[in-house]
């Protein structure tokens, strides 16, 4: 494959996945959602995937571990993909993002402290009452 001149050797698949370290089953859902764009087709039929691809799959999977979720990920996307993006529109779809994160850990510190207590009210012995399904079974 030629780009600007040069002959680019074309990635497949199971490249880019290694490139990535992402699961090949995962490269073909983000391709059928959308979130990565069909690669060109060589001659013979074949997927031909390029940098641009690794690079894009390397964004998503970062964006993934931040907890990003696919909708946000198409946004930010778009944003790039159109050359629209502004810091602006990145940060407060950031922002939002980091106070859904803000809130879950919340969420997490209160269920640890409820856990916590039921935990330490429990004997631990073979007796069949059990704080912990008692504090279950509780409206």
């Amino acid at each position: 494959m030629k780009v600007d001149n040069i002959s680019v050797t074309p990635l497949r698949r199971v490249d880019v996945a290694r490139a990535t370290g992402c699961n090949l089953e995962t490269i073909r859902y983000y391709e059928t959602v959308g979130i990565m764009p069909d690669p060109p087709r060589s001659a013979k039929g074949y997927r031909c995937y390029d940098d641009a691809h690794v690079r894009r799959l390397k964004f998503v999977m970062r964006s993934r571990d931040l907890g990003f979720s696919l909708e946000e990920i198409r946004g930010l996307l778009g944003l790039v993909d159109d050359r629209t993006q502004t810091c602006a529109q990145v940060q407060t779809v950031a922002e939002s993002h980091l106070q859904d994160v803000q809130e879950k850990i919340a969420d997490l510190k209160r269920i640890e402290h409820v856990l916590s207590e039921t935990v330490a009210r429990c004997t631990g012995d073979a007796a069949p009452e059990c704080a912990v399904i008692d504090a279950l079974l509780e409206k």
